[in-house]
């Protein structure tokens, strides 16, 4: 995980490509402080990453109709500066980035450059698409990769009209390859292009601040910093001068800034230009059509009897058959549970984990990996999964966060899940660490992460990044027995998790028909409404989730990973058929998500496969707490529509 941004001045960005009619505003040499400087993102980033912390400048001098760029690390002035014939003006890059390095076996400081002045800062996992060794930084190795693009926009239009002859991957080309999250920003000196963008899914965050009138500069950050000392953000205040609108999600998707010679007011054009994905793997996840939707009487009727037959395989069964090259025919179950195993596999221990063991750390007692865990479906599933991937010698942190003590639905459900892991793997040690708070002392805290839900706004997200926040933080109690004999009593000690990686269910509920409005359309729409709906989650996941929870988390100097996101379960789920996945005639707890509890019941989790979907702002209770705080009681916030309404800061 890491922290990425990009500070673009003295430039005037050209929107007419993404935005019709956009005005592009002229750069401003303002010597006013701007609402965001320099040292507010920098300290932003570095909770993100905070093994380092590095920048770069680049100048661009227009030279008779070319430009020219320097490197520099030094911070000179932007804007028009004299030189020697006349007012020349100057556009200046900052690259800034912050390091939470998990890849690799040496340290890596962004952003990296190369030999040939190309920059790079990366925020991201590769995991297929560009080969890694096991002890590789994949940071560098996509240096080096991009390093061998040739200088062609795209080869969209005419492959061969390259100077390379098309034998060479173009930038969009590589990017659309790679498997797995990622946010960057790359600067490619040969051809004076700045590109940037975020995965197809949105699975790491990257903020956008399309120039404006007040504040002409192009950002782009990870996230948004809290604003400098001087400016208000009163989170009762609605006369509160925060620009509310002054970051959105960037779309996912590869953007390139041409730049060019100045017109004719002297100033440095960049023109922006969104780029299409050019994998057709990708693609087809991205259109996120499902090839079997409306089934007929007699799909049904064979769907529901195999259930009964699903539920006496057991775990062992299935390790043997998976020990075995012999694996015919699998069940759909069964498909699911191997691509959901390699997906944990491929997030946790293929690649080495860059000092897996901290310095002041014993080695026997150490979880380099955690869940967020409720103890439901999805947490139990990656859990028990999580066991068969790490070595036995390593711990596993299990990070669950109450709002209502020992009483919220959530600590209740992971406490009966804990003995069920326990009772399915006994020799694996099992941290649960119970995080408790109190919404009513949490005053600087909400500050904090209504900067981190930029720009989301509502009272939801807002208890939703506040519970993610507070489990990521790791810092809790855990329940330790007193004694190696049976029977014996258990006290509860302070512990707080060390683990860099947190695997997070994101992506279950919207492929697997896991939320109400899912049953609330199949009852309207059938199978066909259904799958639409689950269709718009899916397109829509980067904005509505993805970036907030990743930003939420990251502040804790943890990084997000989610297994089922992977770009092959999304496939594998894709290519089974829509009842398949979910029967929505059934209640809930059975219907709902039908093809995970499935595979729970493969990993022998029989008390977690009956669960019924609750999420994290309900399971832990911060919701009912917020509405009694905010709105005076829950009927109150239901009348008000307290999910969607907007939080005056």
């Amino acid at each position: 995980m890491c922290g990425i941004s990009l500070i673009v001045s003295g430039i005037k960005i050209d929107l007419s490509l993404l935005i019709p009619n956009f005005t592009s505003p002229c750069p401003q040499f303002s010597h006013n402080r701007p609402l965001f400087s320099e040292d507010d993102i920098k300290e932003a980033l570095q909770r993100r990453g905070p093994d380092s912390l590095g920048k770069r400048n680049i100048l661009l001098h227009p030279k008779i109709e070319k430009v020219y760029s320097t490197l520099s690390s030094s911070a000179e002035n932007e804007g028009a500066v004299e030189n020697g014939f006349g007012i020349e003006f100057v556009g200046k890059l900052q690259f800034i980035g912050a390091t939470l390095q998990l890849r690799g076996v040496n340290p890596v400081v962004q952003p990296l450059i190369d030999a040939s002045g190309n920059v790079l800062i990366y925020n991201g996992e590769i995991f297929g698409g560009i080969h890694l060794n096991s002890d590789s930084n994949d940071t560098e190795i996509l240096m080096l990769s991009m390093e061998q693009c040739c200088s062609c926009i795209s080869h969209q239009s005419n492959r061969f009209s390259c100077p390379s002859g098309g034998r060479i991957n173009s930038i969009p080309e590589l990017l659309s390859r790679i498997k797995g999250p990622w946010a960057l920003v790359y600067w490619q000196d040969s051809s004076k292009t700045l590109w940037f963008g975020r995965d197809a899914f949105g699975r790491r965050s990257l903020l956008v601040h399309w120039p404006t009138p007040d504040d002409s500069r192009l950002l782009l950050s990870s996230v948004s910093p809290s604003p400098s000392s001087h400016q208000s953000y009163d989170f009762d205040d609605e006369e509160g001068n925060l620009d509310l609108n002054f970051w959105e999600e960037l779309s996912c998707g590869v953007y390139s800034v041409s730049l060019d010679a100045p017109d004719m007011d002297g100033y440095l054009i960049g023109k922006v230009q969104k780029h299409e994905w050019t994998d057709s793997y990708l693609k087809e996840l991205i259109t996120w059509e499902r090839t079997a939707v409306q089934p007929k009487p007699e799909d049904l009727s064979a769907s529901r009897g195999k259930v009964s037959i699903r539920q006496k395989e057991t775990l062992s069964a299935l390790s043997s058959e998976l020990g075995s090259l012999q694996i015919t025919p699998l069940t759909t179950s069964q498909k699911v549970l191997i691509a959901l195993r390699e997906s944990v596999m491929r997030r946790t221990t293929l690649y080495k984990i860059y000092k897996a063991f901290p310095i002041d750390h014993r080695q026997e007692r150490y979880a380099p990996v955690a869940v967020l865990f409720s103890g439901g479906l999805d947490s139990m599933i990656i859990a028990a999964l999580l066991h068969q991937c790490i070595d036995p010698e390593y711990e596993i942190d299990l990070l669950n966060v109450s709002f209502d003590g020992e009483s919220a639905p959530d600590r209740i459900s992971a406490r009966a899940g804990l003995k069920e892991l326990k009772k399915n793997a006994p020799l694996r040690r099992w941290n649960l660490i119970e995080i408790d708070s109190d919404l009513l002392k949490l005053t600087c805290e909400t500050k904090r992460v209504m900067s981190l839900i930029t720009p989301a706004k509502t009272y939801m997200d807002l208890n939703i990044g506040l519970a993610l926040w507070l489990a990521a933080g790791g810092d809790g109690w855990l329940s330790e027995a007193m004694s190696d004999a049976e029977g014996a009593q258990y006290q509860r000690v302070k512990y707080k998790s060390d683990a860099r990686i947190l695997l997070v269910g994101s992506g279950a509920d919207e492929q697997c028909a896991g939320y109400g409005r899912h049953r609330t359309k199949y009852r309207n729409g059938s199978w066909l409404g259904l799958h639409e709906e689950m269709k718009l989650d899916m397109q829509r996941i980067w904005k509505r989730n993805l970036g907030r929870d990743d930003r939420c988390i990251a502040d804790n100097a943890k990084e997000a990973r989610f297994p089922f996101l992977d770009e092959d379960v999304i496939r594998i789920l894709l290519d089974i058929p829509l009842w398949e996945i979910a029967d929505l005639n059934q209640p809930s707890g059975t219907g709902d998500k039908k093809i995970l509890r499935e595979v729970a019941r493969l990993l022998g989790l029989n008390e977690a496969a009956i669960l019924p979907k609750r999420a994290i702002q309900f399971g832990s209770r911060i919701a009912r707490e917020s509405n009694r705080q905010n709105f005076g009681s829950n009927r109150s916030a239901n009348q008000a529509s307290a999910g969607s309404a907007v939080i005056h800061r």
